[in-house]
Order: C-alpha cells, then structure tokens, then sequence
C-alpha cells in the first residue's frame, strides 16, 4: 500500500482521542469505532472492576478469535465448492 493510499481518521475511543492511519472509508472507520466503543462499554458494564487494558485485550481476543473461525468458513467452503466441481 502506498503511503497516498493512507487517510488518517480521528476516533474518540473509550473517552481517548486517537489519530488512526489506514486505507479504509471513513464510513469504515467511524463504523469500526462506533462498534470498539460499544464493545468497550458492554464490558465496562459487565466487568466494572477490570482494567482499560484488560478490557482491550478480551476485545483484541474476541476479534482474532472471529478472524479464525471467519477463516475456517472459508476453507470449508473452499473445500466444499472443489467437491461439488469434481
């Protein structure tokens, strides 16, 4: 990705401000943070004791723990289209 393909994007994030870079829309990026901070708030309701940083890692957890099964979907689909191919 080239640098002029970067945009860079305020987010107010759990109160904090924050200067993001990335390629995507806006609309993405206001949407992704909107989702964090509702995330966020979730457990801040759940888990009044626990720490920003612990909160943040459940997300980030709970984020890679999607991207693999999103992952697995795909490759079961993969496999399935290649069986129904044969």
């Amino acid at each position: 990705m080239l640098n002029s393909d970067k945009r860079r994007f305020k987010a107010t994030i759990g109160g904090k401000e924050y200067v993001l870079v990335g390629k995507g829309s806006v609309e993405h990026m206001q949407a992704v943070t909107n989702l964090l901070n509702e995330q966020l708030n979730q457990l801040q309701a759940a888990m009044p004791s626990a720490t920003d940083e612990q909160r943040a890692i459940l997300i980030a957890f709970n984020a890679i723990s999607k991207q693999f099964e999103i992952a697995a979907q795909l490759d079961k689909e993969k496999i399935d289209d290649h069986d129904v191919r044969q």
